[in-house]
């Protein structure tokens, strides 16, 4: 008898630790949405188109007015979310080169802990996914031609008012992790974490420019169009293309939107946009309903935010792939148990955060240095948290296609700091964001002080001349090694990207002007001051390539480095 009795007690004890542990970890549910505008998360940009589930969270979570992805392109961006490691840490310098296979996530850590996972849709960190085109682009960069490589961005309007679902693939996600919600997540008793990666509201491939096209079509219904207020819309300023900055020439160019556009054509542009956000946040809608339904949502930390924002035609552009608000800055919302309802948060924070911040919610340990700080003691309810553990600051980068140099940029107060390369090649932005909104006046000459002190303050974060040095050699090595794999058919397949209506206009003088770009590999012998962390080796040997063309005999001597990822 006493023995039954023992037996029963400690399985009582058992199950209450079970169910303890359930209440003291939440769930956890991160939606990461594609391309979407974080100022539409918050006052004014809200009120231009109807979003009812991200204001619920704004309602009882914690809303991140100062939200900024680590680089503003799909994988570098997913990367350093996942990993919690800033982009020139993890080397993901485009969308073909950024995480090993075997790189520990956040999402590892939780299920080692004893959760449940999931992982649903688009998630784009690992190497080697993306275009040849897109590759390619990114690596030949700093070669002196200036050739378009997008459609001109076009809205598309289809179906009719009862047209719901366009976006297919990502309603068909959502619909696979509502169903998991429902029918695994609900009847198990441990804790979960599910992620859903949506590709809404990234614009569509261009069909009619054929396969190796890119997205440059804002596409959707009179349904989702219905919802955005279309007299709010605002015009966005443009510089006049003689007066832009030397960078952001070159990408407004290669995203062919260097032509005449009509007030009318870029107010629908956004507008489409903008109805591309409602249709994406209905998806978001659809998880937390299924939360909600089955009684788990008050046990669930939601998380909604993206990998980057979309330009919609701010500073004559489209996509993403720069500093500028519209392109930088992302939605994060959070909302669960123990965190602080209505509050808006002002702390500039980004992406990599997130990593330390699910893990702090869960009770799980962090592995190794990670570049982010929990946002746990900037929400929660407890008063145990000191509320200055976040630095000040905010970093991001880019070394990708459709911009020609590194990119850097520092957010700190009210300043933002844009530095390229080594800063002195191309001249460095400053942008006072509470007096120019619009990102128009470089004041960079105006306040040298300032310009210094963010300067310092950078290179105390990462050593970007050394970044930029190395990325310049990757992109010559990975371009070369592409080009020798193909043999006598290089001419053939580069020709026919996407940058192909203007290649074909003068084929001989744009191989040539990568022929000369090689070349100049030779400069790039000498290593840097600096010793650069491993893996960079510099381990070369001397090739000698001549080639004979109609015009001119080019003797190029250029250098091929291994051990060089």
């Amino acid at each position: 008898m006493n023995a039954s009795v023992f037996a029963l007690i400690f399985l009582l004890q058992i199950c209450c630790q079970c169910n303890c542990q359930n209440v003291t970890r939440p769930n956890i549910v991160m939606v990461m949405s594609d391309a979407f505008d974080g100022r539409l998360s918050f006052d004014p940009g809200s009120k231009v188109v109807q979003l009812p589930y991200i204001n619920y969270l704004r309602e009882l979570g914690s809303t991140f007015l100062n939200a900024y992805t680590n680089s503003p392109i799909c994988c570098p961006s997913r990367a350093a979310m996942w990993s919690g490691q800033f982009v020139h840490l993890t080397q993901s310098w485009n969308n073909f080169k950024c995480l090993d296979e075997n790189t520990t996530t956040w999402m590892d850590l939780l299920e080692k802990s004893g959760y449940l996972t999931n992982m649903i849709g688009k998630l784009d960190y690992i190497s080697g996914s993306h275009s040849v085109s897109n590759r390619i682009e990114a690596w030949t960069r700093d070669v002196q031609f200036l050739l378009r490589q997008e459609g001109r961005p076009v809205p598309e309007l289809v179906g009719n008012m009862s047209t719901v679902k366009i976006m297919r693939k990502d309603w068909q996600n959502t619909d696979e992790a509502t169903r998991w919600i429902r029918q695994t997540a609900a009847s198990s008793h441990q804790p979960f974490a599910l992620y859903l990666g949506l590709n809404l509201p990234h614009p569509y491939k261009t069909e009619s420019l054929g396969p190796i096209a890119g997205g440059s079509t804002f596409r959707t219904s009179p349904y989702w169009l219905k919802k955005v207020s279309s007299e709010l819309i605002t015009v966005p300023k443009w510089l006049p293309m003689a007066a832009m900055h030397p960078v952001d020439y070159y990408s407004t160019v290669t995203k062919n939107c260097s032509g005449v556009f009509t007030e009318e054509e870029v107010v629908s542009i956004r507008a489409f946009y903008y109805a591309m956000c409602a249709e994406a946040d209905a998806m978001l809608g659809q998880v937390i309903s299924a939360l909600r339904q089955t009684g788990l949502l008050s046990n669930t930390v939601v998380i909604f935010t993206a990998d980057h924002g979309e330009l919609a035609m701010e500073h004559r552009q489209f996509y993403k792939m720069s500093m500028f608000e519209g392109s930088s800055h992302v939605p994060l919302l959070i909302m669960g148990p123990g965190l602080m309802s209505g509050l808006q948060v002002n702390q500039l924070v980004s992406l990599v955060d997130l990593y330390p911040t699910v893990l702090d919610m869960a009770g799980v340990s962090q592995v190794g240095s990670l570049s982010g700080h929990s946002l746990l003691p900037l929400m929660s309810k407890s008063s145990a948290f000191s509320k200055k553990q976040h630095p000040d600051w905010v970093l991001s980068e880019y070394h990708g296609c459709n911009v020609n140099a590194s990119t850097y940029m520092l957010r700190s107060e009210q300043w933002k700091y844009i530095t390229y390369a080594d800063g002195l090649s191309v001249s460095p932005q400053l942008f006072d964001l509470t007096l120019d909104k619009d990102e128009i006046h470089n004041v960079v000459h105006k306040f040298p002080d300032v310009q210094a002190h963010l300067d310092k303050l950078l290179r105390s974060i990462v050593d970007y001349p050394q970044v930029s040095a190395a990325v310049h050699i990757y992109n010559k090595k990975a371009f070369g090694a592409w080009r020798r794999s193909l043999g006598k058919n290089y001419s053939h397949v580069i020709a026919n990207l996407r940058w192909h209506v203007d290649w074909q206009n003068d084929v001989i003088a744009n191989e040539r002007a990568v022929d000369e770009w090689l070349c100049s590999y030779i400069f790039d012998t000498s290593p840097p001051q600096h010793k650069l962390a491993a893996p960079f080796q510099w381990d070369f040997q001397m090739n000698v390539f001549v080639k004979i063309n109609k015009y001119s005999v080019y003797i190029c001597v250029f250098v091929c480095f291994s051990n060089l990822q």
